[in-house]
């Protein structure tokens, strides 16, 4: 048997044993919860102008128009579908009667149903004298809300116009920011693109 008594050499061996000990992957800190990368497709828009609707406007290729069939659906409404973000608008169409206030109410009224979860309601007027176009964004803030984005449309006298933006998932809107800023977007190329017939 033979025994090292060089204290140089046992400090050695002692040193590369703690160098390789140090350098395990076991110091392991947790990232931050992430969400998944979420690829926007270009804009591009197609005509819907339908003989049958009171109203034509132009909405991206990557949306579907299909008539809505809710309980509470009426002639001319439509859901204007995002498959890829789980995404509807919701839009409505009543002939005024005499009942544009009653409408106008109804609308703000929807949208104030946000409140308790909203940080705050930012209101964008539309007024496009031309088209005959008038009406109202609401633009509704806060992590938890339903519907981020309404809006009517009415051209004060025969025809109003609402929409709602829901997200067919439970709302986070911090994770969906991109998809709700990116569909904000084509609502409002919507609107500016909206005519009455």
């Amino acid at each position: 048997m033979i025994v090292i008594h060089n204290n140089k050499f046992c400090i050695f061996i002692f040193m590369i044993l703690l160098i390789l000990i140090s350098c395990s992957n076991d110091n392991y800190s947790p990232k931050p919860r992430g969400y998944f990368r979420i690829e926007l497709p270009q804009k591009k828009y197609q005509l819907f102008d339908s003989l049958n609707y009171p109203y034509s406007f132009e909405y991206p290729v990557y949306a579907q128009v299909e008539p809505y069939r809710g309980v509470t659906a009426e002639k001319y409404w439509i859901n204007l579908v995002f498959p890829k973000f789980k995404a509807e608008i919701h839009i409505s169409y009543k002939k005024v009667h005499n009942n544009l206030d009653t409408l106008l109410q109804d609308a703000e009224t929807l949208a104030n149903k946000h409140i308790p979860k909203a940080t705050n309601i930012n209101y964008f007027k539309i007024l496009d004298d031309k088209a005959k176009v008038y009406g109202l964004i609401y633009e509704i803030l806060g992590n938890d809300v339903a519907s981020p984005y309404q809006f009517y449309l009415t051209d004060s006298t025969s025809n109003y116009l609402r929409g709602s933006l829901y997200f067919n998932i439970t709302p986070n809107n911090d994770s969906l920011s991109p998809v709700i800023d990116f569909i904000k977007e084509d609502i409002n190329y919507f609107i500016k693109t909206f005519r009455w017939r």
